[in-house]
């Protein structure tokens, strides 16, 4: 296991060492989205009942910027290692396929994690927000983050320059982002809209997500559980597959 570890530190020293530009920028961003949304819309939205849209908006924010920075985070150093050359220091050890997706995939859910808890921090000094429960919330947290960190995984091996990774990062993970519930309640969009909806997982992350700070969600915590975990289960084969077969990598 010694690789293994010594991966994974590469990985987690590798975002950390530039915390300004991996961390501090998207708590940032969150921060600015939360800023103008709630200055617009609080008085004007409540989406659940006894809970202030800036409230409602906290959780949201802290998924989507979980999600976005998971799958930055492996895609990125994949990406960078296959064009400078690098990567063919990961590949002539010892190192197995399922050792090399762990350590990429664990700091992913770590990044992402870190950045989730400065967000909240900060969105703290705007609003008050108590945790009806707890473990409800960390379980979305891990499999939210998990599931895009394997989907980095993918996109960085496929991807053969950065224009490709931009390319799947814009217009496949930013809408689904945007698009899954993060800044309303799907119960306020047209019946067809709402049946679209139901087809993005992210909207089941963040949905399970808000169900552990509020008790109350769009739909049954359980059903999200079950599409997320299936998801992550799905995402993480598919990822064994490619690595176990070289795909872009070896060949």
């Amino acid at each position: 296991m010694i690789g293994f570890y010594t991966l994974l530190y590469k990985e987690l020293l590798r975002f950390w060492k530039v915390s300004f530009q991996t961390v501090l920028a998207p708590v940032i961003t969150a921060l600015l989205y939360l800023l103008i949304f709630s200055h617009v819309l609080e008085a004007h939205v409540q989406v659940y009942p006894g809970v202030r849209y800036t409230a409602f908006l906290v959780p949201g924010l802290v998924m989507m910027s979980m999600l976005q920075n998971a799958f930055a985070n492996s895609s990125s150093s994949l990406i960078q290692s296959k064009i400078t050359g690098n990567i063919v220091f990961m590949l002539l050890p010892p190192l197995s396929y399922l050792e090399f997706f762990a350590a990429y995939l664990l700091a992913s859910v770590a990044r992402g994690v870190v950045v989730g808890l400065g967000v909240f921090v900060v969105t703290l000094v705007f609003t008050q927000l108590s945790i009806q429960h707890p473990l409800w919330l960390i379980v979305f947290a891990f499999l939210g983050t998990g599931i895009l960190g394997a989907l980095g995984i993918i996109a960085g091996i496929w991807a053969e320059k950065f224009d490709q990774l931009a390319a799947f990062q814009n217009f496949i993970i930013m809408p689904l982002t945007f698009l899954s519930g993060v800044f309303y309640s799907i119960h306020s969009l047209p019946p067809f809209w709402q049946d679209v909806s139901r087809f993005n997982p992210i909207f089941y992350m963040i949905d399970g997500f808000r169900y552990g700070f509020f008790g109350v969600a769009d739909v049954a915590p359980q059903l999200s559980l079950l599409v997320v975990g299936v998801c992550f289960v799905a995402l993480s084969a598919l990822t064994l597959i490619l690595l176990k077969s070289g795909y872009k990598l070896r060949h």
